[in-house]
């Protein structure tokens, strides 16, 4: 009797449970998936909080502001960023902007686009403001598009030029008998390096030298312009880091004045006309631009086809450009009536070569039917510059890291450490001389490395051929800014890679232009999944996640390394290295 008193009592609990979390959950969902009604009051200020990472188009998290469930990495669209301010230059009740940065997570093109919109606010006559405790150096350039630029008193920014620095591992498997089995073409295609050397190459030291170099030119030039600065200047206090700190950074020129918060919301009221510790109406971004309402302008459609991540096969996702999808949009496109013209925005550093080519036939086959425009972002190099080729015109930033036609293949033999580490062995037979072309368990052969080569050299061709092709020249001149070397936009640009210099602005001109419009609708493709197919996704990858780090603890890390070596597997049209400029 006790027993059936017991197991009735928890069925009943278990079911009380199930029944609450159910109501729970469509609260939950209810109170996510609803729109907040925004309404903007006069004499307010937008408020721009950029220490985030900015990726091409906005996602919404549905955990967001949820630190249980949530990354917790705050993620900025920078087209819909870009269209923010665009329409808050119109707003009569916005009467400036107030600018917070300090760590932007976001490459110098992408910086140069969030610039130029902010440049381009100020022409209405409004007012722009930026300050931070520190300032980070790509902060620094975004924050020159300010009329004013404040620092705290006890901050510091940093100017002191660019660094790249490489990892290398050449020396972790010698110590894991692990062995890199490595095919390529072009002394630059340096992907490689990390796992066959232990310091970088004299072409890699070369190419990277020049490459940020360049972008700092601009970089500087720019500065100089907003601050009414010498260049040479400029180039001086950078190259002997003459800025030490916040006093000689007002010394300098750099910024205006060093201020407290206090101070900075003082000087803010003034502007506004508003009276000592009145409450300066703040706007945040995310809550301003959910009160635009877009309006259709014009039946013509320019479609926005934004690929952004590394290219593998198959599906999108967050950080993947699957070919597959790409394709699909870009085919879309060319067979919707309504679509007049198509941009594609490519932010990449390639990835795998038959999903590039994938999406390279899409774009040929769109040129014949209406404008195609390519606008690169922070990369669009290798795999990303094989999917902007074949476009009518090619749109970069100054700044932007592009070119790196070349191809590289990349195995890892094992068998060392899989057989003396672990204990591990393997044999085989085969019906001929040729074996499993893909496999870590043996080295390869004599004869399937010149399989492996000859095929690298065979895709190089064809890369090389149809990017001449695309840009009117002959193969042979082609190849000569090939062979894997990286180019800033404005190198492309000499070297006939790029057509014009500009941002994603320009690209959608250059597009409505060449197809005539002069009404017309932007659109971003792919578009955003549904908020309960979001939330669903979100929650199995956040579980998946968390078990997965649970279970592997501190080994975690090596996990995730252990996925971006498979991502290197087999043939690859990517950027020679992962780069990030400090």
């Amino acid at each position: 009797m006790n027993f059936f008193k017991t197991f009735l009592a928890s069925f009943l609990a278990l079911f009380v449970f199930t029944g609450v979390s159910f109501v729970f959950m469509i609260i939950l969902l209810f109170a996510l998936g609803s729109e907040e009604k925004v309404v903007i009051t006069s004499n307010s200020v937008l408020q721009l909080k950029l220490d985030a990472q900015i990726t091409e188009q906005e996602i919404d998290d549905p955990f967001s502001g949820m630190p249980i469930f949530g990354s917790g990495i705050q993620k900025i669209g920078l087209l819909n960023l870009k269209e923010t301010i665009r329409h808050a230059k119109s707003d009569p009740k916005i009467k400036g902007i107030f600018l917070n940065v300090s760590y932007p997570m976001a490459g110098f093109s992408t910086i140069e686009e969030i610039r130029a919109s902010l440049l381009d606010f100020r022409e209405s006559g409004k007012w722009v403001v930026a300050y931070a405790d520190v300032m980070s150096e790509p902060a620094y350039y975004l924050a020159t598009a300010a009329d004013k630029v404040y620092l705290n008193p006890e901050g510091e920014v940093e100017f002191n030029g660019l660094t790249v620095e490489v990892t290398f591992f050449k020396k972790l498997f010698d110590k894991l008998e692990i062995k890199p089995e490595i095919f390529r073409v072009g002394d630059f295609k340096s992907a490689v390096e990390p796992f066959m050397l232990e310091k970088m190459s004299n072409e890699n030291k070369l190419q990277l030298s020049e490459l940020i170099n360049s972008i700092y030119d601009h970089v500087l030039t720019g500065v100089s312009e907003a601050r009414n600065i010498p260049l040479d200047r400029l180039r001086d206090m950078s190259d002997n880091m003459t800025v030490r700190n916040s006093a000689l950074a007002v010394e300098h020129g750099l910024v205006d004045d060093l201020m407290y918060y206090d101070e900075v919301l003082a000087e803010l009221r003034e502007r506004l006309a508003l009276e000592e510790n009145a409450r300066i109406k703040f706007v945040a971004r995310k809550k301003y631009s959910k009160s635009i309402q877009t309006k259709q302008s014009g039946a013509d459609e320019v479609a926005v086809i934004v690929a952004d991540g590394t290219i593998m096969p198959g599906k999108s996702s967050e950080g993947i450009i699957g070919g597959e999808t790409i394709a699909e949009e870009i085919r879309k496109a060319r067979l919707n009536k309504k679509v007049k013209a198509i941009v594609i925005r490519v932010n990449s550093p390639g990835g795998a070569f038959q999903a590039s080519d994938i999406m390279w036939r899409e774009v040929k086959l769109a040129t014949k039917v209406k404008p195609v425009i390519a606008s690169m972002s922070d990369y669009a190099a290798s795999g990303g510059y094989y999917l902007a080729m074949a476009a009518d015109t090619i749109v970069a930033q100054p700044h932007t890291i592009t070119g790196s036609i070349g191809i590289f293949s990349v195995l890892f033999d094992a068998s060392g450490f899989l057989g003396n580490k672990l204990g591990i062995t393997f044999d085989e037979v085969n019906t001929g001389k040729y074996g499993e072309l893909v496999t870590i368990s043996r080295p390869l052969t004599q004869a399937e490395k010149d399989v492996w080569q000859n095929r690298t050299e065979e895709i190089y061709e064809t890369f090389t051929g149809k990017a001449a092709e695309g840009r009117g020249m002959p193969q042979d001149e082609l190849k000569k800014v090939a062979s894997g070397r990286v180019w800033s936009g404005s190198q492309a640009k000499d070297r006939g890679l790029v057509d014009i210099l500009g941002g994603y602005g320009d690209a959608i001109s250059v597009a409505a232009q060449a197809a005539g419009l002069d009404d017309y609708t932007v659109k971003q493709y792919p578009v955003q999944k549904p908020f309960f197919e979001q939330f669903m996704e979100q929650l199995t990858e956040n579980t998946k996640t968390k078990a997965l780090k649970e279970e592997l603890g501190e080994h975690y890390h090596l996990y995730q390394q252990g996925l971006k070596l498979k991502e290197l597997y087999g043939v690859q049209a990517r950027m020679p290295f992962q780069l990030t400029i400090q």
